[in-house]
């Protein structure tokens, strides 16, 4: 979110200052609901005592940032089994468990079983609604990787056509050794399909369709054997072909009429023959703008440019080649990722000849991220449900100023913080929270004399003390402003602080403008 606005709102919401409010009456009404009716549920906060004793807390997970997070990593379409076949989710669902939480002792009251060495992760992965025997459950052996991640992977998943649902979630239930339930977590919804569409993609339609901007993932497999899979990948800064993990990556439009290095997003769906970017979502590394063509019969069709669809075979032409079907394209060797030179077709000039290497799968893939800290928790319940905030949305101003945070599974054990410092809360429903913001004064003594914006994170805290941290936060800014009537004041300088008494009033009457970010 830009600041100023705030998203899921169709208008950004204009400066809000404290102290503006024409009288009382618009407080109350802020109090009852934006729109005048009385909000369900009631307002609570936590008890002095409770606050302050919470607040240390609270503090210390922000500076020592011990937050831990779960990343579901799967793709958006899953194809059908049929008969007494298994065909296994290509890409298979990764789990990535990062933060430095992981490596941090248990609170008091937590502590392992005699004998245990850190707290060891065991998880199991299975489709929604399965029964959970054995065959329909995988177990992950969770790895330490160099980055210090721990990555586990679900390589024998699969829908059979026993199943008659349209969609599924994945479900991943983790266990810390002793047998504590550490919690149980979803994946986005994933869409069934029977087989990769062979039709001409219509926009009309677009569940299959692959916007610019979306991720992907792309993966190649000779001679159509499992066993020679290779998924494109990014390791120790380079592009390789591995065999055991892959990478999500941002495909996009680039422009065709800028310089070269400078290629702005663009919207719209992907269609063969436009020039296109591979942006690594993990570490920000891109491949060199490449065309994408329909691979059909290991020969890349120069001529198409319909629409994208998931699981369609495609290959990546580096442009400036000559005219024809000659050119070079994304190639893997063995581990390696490199270029191979294409022949003209002898039969049809808008073929060029690939070979194995050089012919990719593409599919869409999604992501889901659950962070949370157990530090504070005197509890032994799972983390789960983890709330998700999505967007927030800022009303009123004055002395109230309210902001709504929607999301995902929230619950009326939530409380709303603002850095250290905890909001009244009110919950309205399992995708509404609605705070009160606190005053700027509750961030310091010194606040009068601040001249720079103060932003603060937006956390939540569980009743029995479980931390969950967003990437959102709110940010106040100060404002110079005249009285009415008055000519506007002039912004002092840095160095002006002559001035600071004579606009102390201007100050202490507009107070603080409040701005979402992430």
């Amino acid at each position: 979110m830009d600041p100023g606005g705030a998203a899921g709102s169709s208008e950004p919401p204009g400066p809000l200052t404290h102290l503006s409010l024409q009288d009382g009456s618009e407080a109350a009404r802020l109090q009852s609901g934006a729109d005048g009716r009385s909000l369900p549920g009631s307002w609570t906060s936590s008890s002095p005592e409770r606050a302050t004793e919470l607040r240390e807390g609270v503090r210390s997970c922000l500076q020592q940032q011990c937050e831990q997070t779960v990343r579901i990593l799967h793709a958006k379409v899953a194809q059908k089994s049929y008969g007494n076949e298994k065909r296994f989710f290509c890409p298979p669902p990764c789990v990535y468990l990062t933060g430095p939480g992981w490596r941090v002792k248990p609170a008091q009251g937590q502590a392992h079983q005699a004998g245990d060495i850190g707290p060891t992760v065991c998880g199991y992965m299975g489709l929604d609604g399965a029964s959970g025997s054995a065959t329909e459950t995988q177990k992950l052996h969770f790895e330490e990787q160099p980055d210090s991640r721990e990555f586990g992977c679900a390589k024998t998943l699969y829908i059979s056509d026993a199943d008659k649902r349209k969609h599924f979630r994945l479900v991943l239930r983790l266990v810390l050794r002793g047998g504590r339930e550490l919690g149980t977590f979803h994946s986005r919804l994933i869409k069934v399909i029977s087989k990769p569409s062979q039709k001409k993609q219509s926009l009309k339609n677009t569940d299959l369709c692959i916007s610019s901007g979306s991720k992907v993932s792309l993966f190649n497999r000779l001679r159509s054997q499992t066993v020679s899979t290779r998924y494109l990948s990014v390791e120790d800064g380079a592009f390789v072909a591995s065999a055991r993990q892959w990478a999500a990556f941002t495909l996009r439009l680039a422009d065709e009429h800028c310089s070269q290095g400078d290629f702005p997003p663009r919207e719209g769906y992907i269609r063969y023959g436009s020039l296109v970017q591979l942006v690594c979502t993990v570490t920000g590394i891109t491949l060199p703008p490449m065309i994408i063509r329909k691979v059909a019969k290991q020969c890349a069709l120069l001529h198409v440019d319909e629409p994208i669809s998931q699981l369609h075979k495609c290959a990546f032409q580096f442009p400036g080649g000559p005219p024809g079907g000659g050119g070079t394209y994304l190639c893997l060797a063995t581990e390696k990722v490199e270029q191979f030179q294409a022949s003209p077709c002898p039969k049809e000039e808008n073929r060029a000849l690939l070979n194995d290497s050089s012919c990719w799968t593409i599919i869409g893939t999604e992501s889901v991220e659950f962070a949370f800290s157990t530090r504070l928790a005197c509890t032994r319940e799972p983390v789960t449900p983890v709330p998700l905030i999505c967007t927030l949305e800022l009303s009123g101003g004055g002395h109230v100023a309210t902001l709504e945070l929607h999301g995902e599974n929230f619950h009326a054990g939530l409380k709303v913080w603002f850095g250290d410092v905890e909001a009244e809360t009110m919950y309205r429903s399992p995708r509404s929270l609605v705070c009160v913001v606190p005053d700027v004064m509750a961030f310091g003594s010194d606040w009068r004399w601040l001249r720079t914006p103060i932003t603060v994170p937006v956390s939540l805290v569980r009743a029995d003390r479980l931390f969950y941290p967003s990437a959102f936060s709110l940010t106040y800014t100060p404002e110079y402003s005249a009285g009415p009537g008055q000519p506007s004041a002039p912004k002092p300088a840095a160095d002006a602080d002559a001035l600071l008494e004579s606009i102390h009033h201007e100050f202490t009457r507009t107070n603080f403008h409040l701005f979402v970010q992430t």
